[in-house]
């Protein structure tokens, strides 16, 4: 008798679940496009909670100040490029150390393409970030874009999923050619941490287990089309980095006033990274009382 009744709470309950996931599938359907259609906006953050594109201020490095990762650079920026004039291009994971770069150089392209596309009087393209957590909406904003005749860049940043995390299945069907994807209108960046996106699963008691586990993680990040890897930098290139924002923002400074400066800095922040070499700079210029333009 008890038994009966457990197994009809949970097929009660297994339905109330598939209905909740019914409603809510409805409702991400129905995005407000409103800001897509302003072709002066040019970056859009997908609000998933309010179900609306929001316009963004893109807010980039120059494209020559990003140094240390050069064979990335040309990667990327050729990818992107090949997209906007409708070429073929691949979909990219950029993985690797934190602070090296990977989300400034996917917007630094960006914005260097964006600048090249109003000087040669092409259709502006469009970037639109995805938080990670909202990976599972994909395919609902994929559908709201079939018919949006810009070429669309989407982006994620940090983006990683847990061991049991099932959101992954939505970006696998984007990635995959799967029937939303609109192949040749969207292009996804994403960067990571991880390099396969799911973590290792060392708790494992089964061999099977964990073979099975391994083969999904690697399945996900061969989806990718281009697979690149940053690393950390030495402190010639660290130095390299910050000399060129003396000389982006003309303020003469020997390398003998900032160097010893620059070493310590790096030493409370534990690394030597592209983030820490504009974390230093951004503090002497302020202690120094010197405005920096657009940053």
């Amino acid at each position: 008798m008890t038994q009966n009744l457990e197994q009809k709470n949970d097929a009660y309950f297994a339905r109330i679940e598939k209905l909740l996931q019914a409603l809510l599938l409805k409702q991400q359907a129905i995005i407000d496009m409103s800001a897509i259609n302003n072709p002066d906006n040019v970056a859009l953050i997908y609000d998933t909670g309010l179900a609306l594109l929001q316009p963004a201020r893109l807010q980039a490095m120059p494209f020559q100040l990003i140094q240390g990762v050069d064979r990335q650079k040309l990667t990327i920026f050729d990818n992107m490029q090949r997209f906007f004039a409708g070429l073929p291009a691949n979909h990219a994971l950029l993985w690797g150390a934190r602070g090296t770069g990977k989300s400034s150089l996917v917007k630094a392209s960006f914005q260097k393409l964006l600048t090249d596309s109003v000087a040669m009087q092409m259709p502006l393209p469009l970037m639109i970030e995805i938080y990670a957590e909202d990976v599972q909406h994909l395919p609902a904003l994929t559908r709201a874009l079939r018919d949006v005749k810009r070429p669309i860049m989407l982006f994620c940043d940090d983006l990683s999923f847990d061991l049991h995390d099932s959101a992954y299945k939505a970006l696998k069907s984007l990635l995959d050619g799967g029937i939303e994807t609109l192949e040749g209108k969207i292009l996804f960046y994403a960067t990571s941490n991880r390099r396969h996106l799911l973590p290792r699963d060392e708790e494992s008691d089964y061999q099977t287990d964990a073979k099975d586990s391994r083969d999904e993680r690697i399945s996900l990040s061969d989806r990718f089309g281009l697979w690149i890897g940053f690393h950390p930098i030495d402190q010639q290139c660290y130095f390299a980095i910050i000399d060129g924002y003396f000389k982006h923002f003309a303020i003469k400074q020997s390398k003998k006033q900032w160097q010893s400066h620059a070493v310590e800095w790096s030493r409370t922040r534990g690394n030597l990274s592209g983030r820490t070499a504009w974390q230093f700079f951004r503090d002497y210029a302020g202690k120094a009382n010197i405005k920096l333009d657009g940053f």
